[in-house]
């Protein structure tokens, strides 16, 4: 059986930061990843979509916050000691992406990333760009834009504020 590979895959765009959400490994191109912090607390903004935890004021930045466990309709829990922030740039806009823990930046070759497996029309894997293999774990790679739909990413780009 032949193996699907992602298409325009080269080295440096090989390199992932991974990220855990209840069990499942996620990964973010390393180049859309400006830093990782703490978790801290946010200002809730009337009328956004649930996933949006509200806005939080980094070094005089407005920067929206969403929680990646409500947009992938998983449990909400409590913050604990490696809850984190990554703060990732979408078109020039940073926007803050609560995870349960950041894992490690990989470097995976070409061989090991393929395209994600259909799974028929009633379930929605757009938003992964690609499936890593790393070690003895499958990373899903996340398409950042297709994760929210045009609509959304608008609504959450529009609380981001730059000083």
């Amino acid at each position: 059986m032949e193996e699907k590979h992602a298409k325009g895959v080269g080295l440096t765009a090989n390199r992932f930061l991974t990220f855990y959400l209840q069990e499942e490994i996620y990964g973010v191109n390393i180049f859309d990843v400006k830093e990782i912090i703490a978790m801290m607390k946010t200002t809730p903004v009337p009328k956004t979509p649930h996933f949006i935890k509200g806005v939080m004021n980094l070094r005089g930045n407005i920067i929206p916050v969403v929680d990646m466990r409500i947009k992938f309709d998983m449990p909400e829990i409590e913050p604990h000691m490696y809850t984190s922030i990554v703060i990732i740039t979408i078109d020039g806009k940073n926007i803050g992406f609560i995870v349960d823990k950041v894992e490690e930046v990989v470097n995976v070759d070409d061989e090991n990333i393929s395209l994600p497996p259909e799974f028929g029309s009633n379930v929605d894997t757009k938003f992964i760009k690609n499936m890593a293999k790393q070690k003895n774990k499958v990373i899903m790679i996340l398409d950042l834009v297709a994760l929210f739909g045009e609509d959304e990413l608008g609504v959450v780009q529009a609380l981001s504020k730059t000083a």
